[in-house]
């Protein structure tokens, strides 16, 4: 029926509620995924929610609480902190420097600051407290809650030395170097400028991180944790959510390691004292010391014999010259 001009529209008829109830659903669904995928994917020691009603995904590190940025590495801080509360719960090799310090002291629950980094002194529940480094690693002898370490020493050099299972035939360099460093910027997005170098004597296998406090800029990951998600992945603990295990090829065959090291290399030298060598390298040192003392009496001894051989022959010469007949 046709309306006259002027007339105004005919109002909106209802919707069925049969579709109401559908639409309702469909947004009901979406937010059910929306929830389900809110994961953090670079770290798997997490938890996740949205940060109100309705609000966007929020990932919390386990052990500390602190809200972590999904689209980074997390510091290794964190991390050991997340494990400690899940528990409680080139061609040339090259030769680490003298002043280079090895993890021996294995995992505790670390002091972290507000950005997640070491606090330069740390503690155990016992009172022990001791100075580490950028890394977390200790660089100087345990002591009371009186030692002081008065500011956060930074790791730039980190040598990774790794040895890897017996292959076919031996890695090329090149292509080895290639898949490492693509490896380093594609799962840790690490710049390529921070690796510095790949060494390479079969089975041995290096990579030089250096990186020190005036090349790193925000958003830069840390050599420290880039190292460490690396180590995580060579020891089958993957700290990527839903990633697998790391996938390392040289033209098409698998790199398996069997051993790693990690060397980490800071701007200022360690400070440990004798206390911190093992007995056994103090019985070496001490039977090299009295080598060495026994060496010198054995030689003083030796030259007043050969002294005193001379003085007779000396006197004997002269009996000799006063016995001989004048001519």
């Amino acid at each position: 029926m046709a309306r006259g001009p002027g007339l105004p529209p005919p109002p909106p008829r209802p919707l069925p509620l049969l579709l109401l109830l559908l639409l309702h659903l469909a947004a009901v669904t979406r937010h059910a995924a929306a929830q389900d995928n809110c994961t953090c994917p670079t770290n798997k020691m997490t938890v996740c929610g949205p940060d109100g009603p309705g609000g966007r995904c929020q990932c919390r590190a386990l052990g500390s609480g602190a809200v972590v940025d999904c689209t980074t590495l997390t510091s290794k801080c964190l991390l050991l902190k997340a494990r400690m509360s899940s528990t409680k719960s080139g061609r040339g090799l090259v030769r680490p420097s003298e002043h280079a310090i090895v993890d021996n002291d294995g995992l505790y629950d670390p002091d972290c600051d507000q950005e997640g980094r070491f606090k330069a002194r740390q503690c155990n529940q016992t009172s022990v407290c001791w100075c580490v480094n950028s890394v977390g690693v200790r660089r100087t002898d345990k002591g009371d809650q009186s030692l002081r370490c008065d500011e956060l020493v930074r790791t730039h050099h980190i040598l990774i030395d790794l040895r890897h299972r017996p292959a076919a035939r031996a890695f090329n360099h090149s292509e080895l170097d290639a898949a490492l460093r693509r490896l380093f910027r594609d799962r840790y997005r690490l710049q390529p400028r921070f690796l510095a170098a790949v060494h390479y004597e079969e089975p041995t296998i290096q990579i030089e991180l250096r990186q020190n406090s005036s090349q790193k800029v925000p958003g830069d990951v840390d050599i420290a944790d880039a190292a460490y998600y690396f180590e995580r992945d060579i020891k089958g603990e993957s700290l990527f959510a839903g990633s697998g295990d790391m996938d390392v090829r040289v033209r098409g065959e698998p790199l398996h390691v069997e051993r790693t090291l990690i060397y980490y290399l800071d701007e200022q030298p360690p400070q440990f004292s004798m206390k911190r060598l093992t007995p056994g390298l103090v019985a070496v040192i001490v039977v090299v010391a009295l080598a060495v003392v026994a060496g010198v009496v054995v030689l003083v001894v030796s030259n007043r014999r050969k002294a005193g051989k001379y003085k007779k022959v000396e006197a004997k010469e002269l009996g000799e010259l006063r016995n001989a007949p004048s001519q």
